[in-house]
């Protein structure tokens, strides 16, 4: 099905069961102020999917970092602005919710629009990290259709620990049985901020997480941090330092590193070693989006405002990605006999996706976009699973 526009304008024989639950023709404000929309807007208690045993209690036969589940599918962080939109995920059937990533301070979002349809060339609709195509232009426009990428340019906006703490602990609170809810956050690199007092940004966001009874926590290396196109998952060394003083802090509550797409296997294992192997790190989640310029049918940058001629993709284009970083993760455990969880992220669009992921070595799988134009697709993912 072709779906020409997103958000309450969009034209569709389903209605709100083909409305993105987060409308991409709305502000970012106002998405955090009105959503979650379609499908998920009409979520309430009584809707809640539920997948049980002829006893009719609630079964969870999967395990997720201590965590008993349902099913081991989820959203990550992203489109879960606040607790409207994780309690309406959950009551969706989707088991694993990550809030959307937090900062130790308010954070204003990237200018209006965030969210673009997107066009890789490929017949396949995929797109090569560090190509040619993501480095000279992919086309970017409003033309949204299956199989769906979109743009991510939001810049990781947050409200203030006294707004989200409150919001996140309901959040965690209206998780069902066999649910969970991850908090995810970041450290914020501020003017005048060398890197003890940067590591130490981390630790009081880590901090303000574990006050609001978080029983994972993952922590955000995959969106800039030390520069515009420069990741904090680039320098492992740093990293290890930050989830080591991180751990001290969280004590045994289990930590998740988010990763970008990372291609050469010595730079993962540098991340390995710094994170996984040193005990500081119980779970690695892959991938992220993979950054890419976005023009417009004219050659123009497609996203307005200075320092947005690249954007990361999110969705069926980063499907390989996603799955050779599942892989590669999955190989080093098994050589180096480590004991962590894979989280695999990226294209998850439906059952088959989800299924492959797993089969991959990924011991949980999450889905944003697919999750948003799909609201059905985790009681799907729950039925092939019976």
């Amino acid at each position: 099905m072709s779906i020409q526009s997103g958000g309450v304008n969009q034209q569709s024989d389903e209605g709100a069961a083909d409305q993105p639950f987060y409308d991409v023709k709305r502000s970012y404000e106002r998405n955090y102020a009105e959503g979650p929309f379609g499908a998920f807007a009409q979520a309430d208690a009584s809707s809640r999917q539920t997948v049980t045993p002829s006893g009719g209690a609630v079964d969870t036969p999967f395990s997720f970092l201590g965590q008993p589940l349902r099913t081991p599918f989820g959203i990550p962080a992203g489109p879960l602005l606040n607790s409207a939109f994780t309690d309406a995920a959950f009551r969706m059937g989707f088991d694993i919710c990550v809030y959307k990533t937090v900062r130790s301070r308010a954070w204003a979002c990237n200018p209006f629009p965030n969210v673009l349809a997107v066009h890789p060339a490929a017949e396949d609709g995929f797109l090569e990290p560090g190509g040619t195509e993501s480095d000279e232009g992919v086309l970017a426009d409003d033309r949204y259709g299956r199989p769906i990428s979109i743009s991510n340019s939001f810049g990781v906006p947050s409200r203030d620990p006294d707004v989200w703490q409150p919001d996140m602990q309901q959040a965690i609170a209206h998780a069902g049985p066999g649910q969970l809810l991850i908090g995810s956050f970041q450290g914020s690199r501020v003017s005048g901020m060398d890197t003890a007092a940067y590591i130490r940004d981390h630790v009081d966001t880590a901090a303000l997480l574990q006050e609001t009874g978080a029983k994972v926590i993952e922590m955000n290396t995959s969106c800039p941090n030390e520069g515009k196109h420069r990741l904090l998952c680039d320098d492992p060394q740093l990293v290890g330092r930050i989830c080591e003083a991180v751990k001290n802090e969280i004590g045994d509550i289990p930590l998740i590193v988010k990763l970008a797409y990372i291609p050469d296997d010595r730079a993962l294992d540098r991340i390995i070693e710094a994170t996984v192997a040193h005990g500081v790190v119980q779970g690695l989640a892959a991938i992220n989006t993979i950054s890419a310029k976005l023009v417009d049918a004219q050659g123009n940058q497609a996203l307005p405002g200075e320092g947005r001629d690249r954007s990361g993709v999110c969705g069926n284009a980063i499907r390989p990605s996603g799955l050779d970083m599942v892989r590669r993760l999955d190989g080093m455990r098994s050589r180096r006999d480590l004991d962590f969880s894979i989280v695999g992220v990226g294209g998850v669009l439906d059952a088959q996706d989800f299924a492959e992921y797993r089969q991959t070595g990924a011991d949980a799988v999450m889905s944003a976009t697919g999750a948003m134009w799909d609201p059905d697709l985790g009681s799907k993912i729950a039925r092939s699973l019976r």
